[in-house]
């Protein structure tokens, strides 16, 4: 199993508690733009924990959570247990195990990055039905919008164990490569959490490219954290900024 299918199964919890959902903007967004109704299966790809699972449950659809991570996955499992419309697939973005046409969207929340585009591609082109949509969405955090953001932004790149080379792996090359040359579509909705000490904490913890509590870094990096959480609380907050953005467009098989 690949490094980056693993890198979250220590944070499975920090996950759940402190990333940021999806506002409902992305479903009305879908529905007006890519066909998107009720009645429609989507695929989410990478879905991890459920974060974008959740407002396509919310607006009636079945959900294909395709998720290669075990820890992730059953902790989706466990949240929609109730929840008939989930389906929960052991699969990855390159091998969904999806039958062929058998999706009306595909979705993939803060995951495409990890992805290999060009196989991506082809396998998401095997198992849509002719003339559907895919959608790449992320919360991309706003990094000098604030004097806090900017302060959190030098704490990764000071602390981070590899966050530069992540960071640029969502880069729109990977995102022209998989499209390769078809039309896509950007869009923007604005996206926010509000944080106290601890959540903030938790927020750290969540991310792949921070040390973790047995890293020598770890420590130094949660003092240096209280330090910024101090310059700029305001009433013991602080918030967290984001641009939800969402690619969506069409495919063709590779030319």
């Amino acid at each position: 199993m690949s490094e980056s299918v693993e890198r979250f199964t220590s944070r499975v919890e920090d996950y759940v508690k402190y990333r940021p959902g999806y506002p409902v903007a992305v479903v009305e967004l879908l529905t007006n733009e890519c066909g998107l109704t009720p009645d429609s299966t989507v695929a989410d790809v990478g879905s991890g924990t459920g974060k974008l699972t959740e407002i396509l449950l919310a607006n009636g659809n079945v959900v294909l959570g395709v998720e290669p991570n075990a820890a992730m996955r059953m902790v989706a499992e466990a949240i929609f247990k109730d929840e008939p419309r989930f389906r929960s697939i052991d699969g990855s973005a390159e091998v969904t195990t999806l039958d062929n046409a058998s999706v009306d969207l595909i979705t993939a929340g803060q995951a495409f990055h990890w992805f290999d585009p060009i196989k991506t591609r082809n396998e998401w082109v095997r198992i849509l039905k002719p003339n559907k949509w895919v959608a790449l969405i992320w919360n991309d955090r706003q990094l000098e919008t604030t004097p806090f953001l900017s302060d959190y932004e030098q704490l990764l790149i000071d602390f981070g164990t590899d966050y530069s080379e992540v960071r640029h792996d969502a880069g729109l090359h990977r995102i022209e490569q998989f499209f390769d040359g078809v039309s896509y579509t950007q869009k923007g909705f604005p996206n926010t959490q509000v944080f106290d000490f601890d959540g903030l904490r938790g927020r750290v913890r969540s991310s792949s490219y921070t040390p973790e509590p047995n890293h020598a870094k770890f420590e130094p990096m949660m003092r240096q954290l209280e330090t910024v959480f101090d310059k700029h609380q305001r009433n013991g907050y602080v918030h967290f900024d984001y641009e939800t953005k969402v690619f969506y467009g069409q495919l063709s098989k590779s030319r």
